[in-house]
């Protein structure tokens, strides 16, 4: 039976061409998917990580200057606490670094001398000096944003990745971490040097002119260099500016100073050990040393947090990759195996047994399997590659690194090509062996018996009422837990196997009603119609691929319209202005100066400074926005349950509806609070009004002197909220940017861009699940086409019949397009209805997280799905109309 097995797959290499090739594109699916997850979660893990393998130990400042960068101090602290990390995490929060001043007009780097770090070149040398250490590496570290050559700020998105750097020659005069690959090292306060990536994001060239800030105004510095870096925050879409010594000390720290310092060791020496001795030399109150091991596992723990999110979402893709590339595997496999019904009842005629049959059926799916496998695992390393590419929207969509191949994509290309194939010939091959001998004077196909229908039909209603009973028993519910999204998960998996197996029984009603349509086609499309009732087991599994597709971009698309349209609501319910100009986060600032710029700019109505801070009140820590109540209104459409905003002042503040009723206060009543961080005192305020939620406002409004003189930036705005003339909203936006000095720490938005960056992970999610459902409308139309083809093959002499009878070619081809178009059809009709309930019922889940959510359709979206998914069947029935076209009349009818 393995000789029989062999020959049967020599012997029929082009019936098996397509089965392989379906395997193949399963498999690819599957394992692209996993490799494209593994090697995404490691370059997210890369953006917000920093190299300790060559570091034995790290010094660095125990308290960093009051004055310095915050980013500089987040760098200091990196050494103890896996410093990267943190800043990774700061950045995740929005942190740009310092507490210093946005538009100033001086820098922030210098601090007074009885606050400066103890990191110095006298340190420096005594360290180089102790046993065991090999080399000393100082760094005078931060961040600093950079404009692209046409002026936008560069990478954005990862403003935690944005690092700075001194150039620290060594005796060789280079500096080995930063090895230049062009031009030259900067030698002084105007001249900088980048790495290669940032290069070719902005677009530099040695010479050029480059704009940039760290905490403070912004800075004009000619390139002199490009360098390279390890630091694979960097390398995975962030950018680097490298400065002489002098200019990152006096930016960063303090002249002479440092942010920390690395050493490493000689081979050989305990690391714990030479932290023992290094420590020995240090100030206990002024700096510590930590070990490179310590360091590494410290922020491992971090990075693990920050990364969760990406690893689960990867997840979940590769789980609906390995359904698609599953069930068509099953679905080829299934028609092979029926195909050769009367193939295998012959060789029961001469002899074979029932258990011969399957295992000459599992060794060809055995070796399909294998082959289709080493296959489909190399064309997902294709996939894996291309879609970063595909799903890059921007310069920030995805960060870079190489292809992580892991053992679970192995595993699972194995996994789905050996073994699904082996499941999906075994079932078939058991109930083909079982067939008589006399079988083989039948038809290959047999239709399902009557109580094999009902058995259907009773398993796909109890699978159809437990996942449509669970989707609807979470539609009153307001909480979007991880539970209940997943509870939501499960039933939306529940409801699509059950459309799946009830789509046989649905098959002929609903292509009874299309075929009125085809009717009016013409004989073609009255035989098209027939053709595809014939098998309504084929047709309805050809169109499942189709279904499962159609299903979750239509479902996705819209939850995502709307949420769009809530986030849209949101900001319009809140915000009467038409730009806010922004930092990255509270702890930076926009100076005076920069409002009464951006206030006298041609076109601009109203401008009015906002400072945000912290609340602590009853117990919680909510945000509070600090405002000029004479020009708030004009800005902020806010809607007062009670009192107003006229009274607010020192001591008085005004709060948002839900913060009130948690606090059990209205207007009139007092309540203690604190505004700010450590330091501020707890104060009885008045509150002089209670307002509808409004995000604009935040959780609490107070006057904007006293929030300022309490907030981490003090004497200056986090938010400008900017009225422009009627008829100047088309150049408003570059006008505001020339105000502000181009400054990339500064964000100026409208309000579609402000609705895009609130659904930020939303925006994410929807593209990612877009590419790599693209990928599945590839395997969907591979099976709707395998299907035809088979199909073809089996009316070989029927179609020769029909030519003989006098039906030409061209008349032969449209018949197989529009059975295809019927298939297609099925399958996006039962794909949208499954995608919509789902979308309604999951919807409650997102209103619970997002308060104005309620259901919108994206019809232009849906209308583009039901195209695209028509269009799949036409293209899908190209070759296989083609096949059938070419048929000789004599030749087909002959055809045994």
């Amino acid at each position: 039976m393995l000789k029989t097995a062999l020959r049967n797959v020599l012997a029929h290499k082009a019936r098996l061409l397509m089965t392989v090739l379906a395997v193949t594109l399963g498999v690819a699916f599957v394992s692209g998917t996993l490799v494209f997850a593994d090697s995404s979660t490691a370059a997210h893990r890369a953006a917000v990580s920093k190299d300790y393998a060559d570091i034995a130990v790290t010094v660095t400042p125990k308290d960093p200057p009051p004055g310095a960068s915050g980013a500089a101090g987040a760098a200091g602290a990196a050494g103890a606490a896996g410093a990267a990390g943190a800043a990774g995490a700061a950045g995740a929060a929005g942190s740009v670094g310092s507490v210093g001043s946005v538009g100033s007009v001086g820098s922030v780097g210098s601090v007074a001398d009885e606050h400066a770090t103890v990191l110095d070149d006298e340190l420096v040398r005594k360290l180089a000096g102790l046993p065991g250490v090999s080399a000393v590496r100082p760094a005078a570290d931060g961040p600093a944003t950079l404009n692209a050559s046409d002026g936008s700020p560069l990478r954005t998105g990862r403003i935690w990745a944005h690092r700075a750097a001194a150039y620290v020659p060594g005796a060789d005069g280079k500096d080995s971490r930063l090895p230049l690959t062009e031009g030259r090292a900067p030698r002084d306060g105007g001249e900088i040097a980048v790495d290669s990536g940032t290069a070719a994001a902005g677009r530099f060239r040695i010479g050029d002119a480059i704009t940039l800030a760290t905490d403070g105004p912004v800075m004009t510095k000619r390139l002199v260099g490009v360098v390279t870096t390890r630091d694979t925050r960097v390398t995975a879409g962030g950018t680097l500016a490298v400065f002489d010594k002098a200019t990152a000390q006096q930016l960063f720290v303090s002249p002479g100073r440092y942010t920390s310092i690395d050493l490493a060791a000689v081979p050989g020496t305990d690391a714990a050990e030479l932290s023992r001795r290094v420590a020995a030399l240090l100030p206990a109150d002024r700096a510590e040393a930590t070990t490179g091991a310590a360091q590494a596992a410290q922020q491992a723990v971090l990075v693990d947090t920050l990364t969760r999110g990406n690893e689960k979402l990867s997840l979940v893709f590769a789980g609906v990759a390995l359904f698609i590339g599953s069930f068509l595997i099953v679905n080829t496999f299934t028609m092979l195996v029926a195909r050769r019904t009367r193939e295998i009842a012959l060789l029961r005629a001469i002899g074979a047994t029932r258990r011969q049959v399957v295992r000459s059926l599992l060794w060809e799916a055995v070796l399909l399997g294998l082959a289709a496998s080493g296959l489909g695992f190399l064309a997902g390393l294709g996939i894996a590659s291309l879609l970063p590419r595909i799903l890059n929207t921007t310069a920030e969509a995805l960060p870079r690194g190489p292809l992580v191949i892991g053992p679970l994509p192995v595993v699972a290309a194995l996994a789905v090509g050996v073994g699904i194939t082996v499941l999906a010939a075994w079932l078939p091959a058991r109930k083909a062996a079982r067939i008589a001998p006399v079988e083989a004077m039948r038809a290959a196909e047999q239709p399902p018996t009557v109580a094999a229908s009902r058995v259907r039909g009773a398993a796909g209603a109890l699978l159809l009422a437990l996942g449509a009973g669970l989707l609807l028993s979470l539609a009153g519910v307001k909480d979007a837990s991880e539970e209940n999204l997943r509870s939501a998960m499960f039933g939306c998996a529940l409801l699509v196997v059950a459309v799946i197996v009830l789509a046989p029984l649905l098959a002929v009603p609903v292509l009874r009603l299309t075929g009125r349509l085809t009717g009016r086609l013409g004989i073609t499309g009255q035989l098209a119609h027939r053709n595809a009732l014939r098998d309504p087991r084929r047709t309805a599994a050809t169109a499942s691929a189709l279904m499962i597709s159609t299903a979750l971009v239509a479902g996705l698309s819209v939850i995502g319209h709307s949420t769009g349209q809530a986030l849209d609501r949101q900001a319009a319910a809140g915000l009467g202005a038409d730009y806010v100009i922004s930092t990255h986060t509270s702890s930076a600032g926009i100076d005076p100066a920069a409002v009464r710029r951006v206030s006298a700019t041609p076109g601009v109505r109203t401008a009015t400074g906002v400072c945000d801070s912290t609340l602590f009140i009853g117990g919680g820590v909510r945000q509070i926005s600090g405002v000029d109540p004479a020009t708030a209104l004009s800005v902020m459409k806010l809607d007062f349950v009670s009192g107003s905003l006229k009274d607010l002042g020192p001591g008085r503040i005004a709060l948002s509806r839900t913060l009130a009723r948690e606090n059990g206060v209205s207007a009139g009543d007092r309540i203690d609070a604190r505004i700010g961080g450590p330091g501020t005192d707890v104060t009885p305020y008045t509150v002089v009004g209670v307002y509808e939620d409004n995000p604009t406002a935040q959780d609490a409004l107070g006057a904007r002197a006293e929030v300022q003189d309490k907030a981490l930036a003090p004497g200056s705005v986090q938010r400008v909220l900017v009225r422009v003339d009627s008829g100047s909203d088309g150049d408003a936006s570059e006008r505001l940017r020339t105000a502000t000095g181009n400054n990339p720490l500064l964000q100026v938005q409208d309000r579609k861009e402000l609705v895009r960056a609130a659904a930020g992970s939303l925006g994410t999610l929807l593209t990612l699940t877009y590419g790599l459902l693209a990928v599945g409308g590839v395997i969907a139309a591979l099976g709707i086409m395998n299907t035809l083809a088979m199909s073809v093959s089996d009316r070989t002499r029927e179609i020769g019949v029909l030519r003989a009878i006098g039906m030409d070619r061209a008349g032969v081809r449209r018949m197989i397009r529009f059975e295809s178009l019927a298939v297609a059809a099925f399958g996006t009709l039962l794909g949208l209805a499954t995608g919509l309930f789902g979308a309604w019922t999951v919807g409650a889940l997102t209103n619970g997280a997002l308060k104005d959510y309620s259901l919108a359709l994206p019809w232009g979206t849906l209308l583009l799905v039901c195209l695209i998914s028509l269009a799949t069947g036409v293209v899908a029935a190209a070759l296989p109309a083609r096949h059938a076209s070419a048929l000789s009349p004599l030749e087909a009818v002959a055809e045994l």
